[in-house]
């Protein structure tokens, strides 16, 4: 496979000890598995690193951040957020997050590199707030739509994508897996 110039980071952030919190990651885990992608394509589980993830952040020139976002929809809407709205969506106080994402990325200004675009595919929680590994049914049947416009993000960007199948098969395991008939 090949691909562009352009180094895409998706990250995928949230808690998934708390319900839709962990949301993001469990996008990153479901395109992790499914899919091989070109080498200029890193898919990675942020989880609550914060300031942690700022090196993988600062190598990146286009960035795609799943994540959970209260955007004054319902639950399960999905948004594409640039910009101030990328702003206002990431500002919200009610977040597991260890350190607050627009932290980070101001972090990684000040020592030098944002990436020339960032991108928020941000999906409004039915519930962020109970201990559960399970998503809500609302959000776990988004997986595969918002996963979809993960892969055209990535496309856009220039990179590319191809099912995995038995010959190339996903060699990243789940640790917490999500049980979504625990939590109905």
């Amino acid at each position: 496979m090949s691909g562009s110039e352009k180094r895409i980071l998706v990250l995928g952030v949230g808690n998934i000890l708390y319900t839709d919190e962990g949301f993001g990651v469990r996008v990153a885990e479901e395109l992790i598995q499914k899919y091989e992608f070109s080498s200029n394509v890193e898919v990675l589980d942020g989880g609550t690193l914060g300031l942690k993830l700022m090196g993988p952040i600062m190598e990146s020139d286009v960035l795609i951040i799943v994540d959970i976002v209260l955007n004054e929809g319902q639950p399960g809407d999905l948004f594409r957020l640039l910009g101030e709205d990328l702003s206002k969506a990431c500002a919200f106080k009610n977040s597991m997050h260890q350190t607050d994402l627009l932290d980070t990325l101001a972090q990684c200004s000040l020592i030098g590199h944002v990436p020339e675009e960032v991108v928020l595919l941000g999906v409004e929680p039915y519930n962020y707030q109970d201990l559960s590994a399970a998503l809500s049914p609302d959000l776990e049947a988004r997986l595969p739509e918002v996963a979809d416009a993960v892969l055209a993000e990535v496309e856009r960007a220039g990179g590319e994508f191809a099912l995995r199948t038995e010959m190339n098969p996903a060699t990243e395991k789940i640790y917490v897996p999500r049980d979504s008939s625990r939590n109905t």
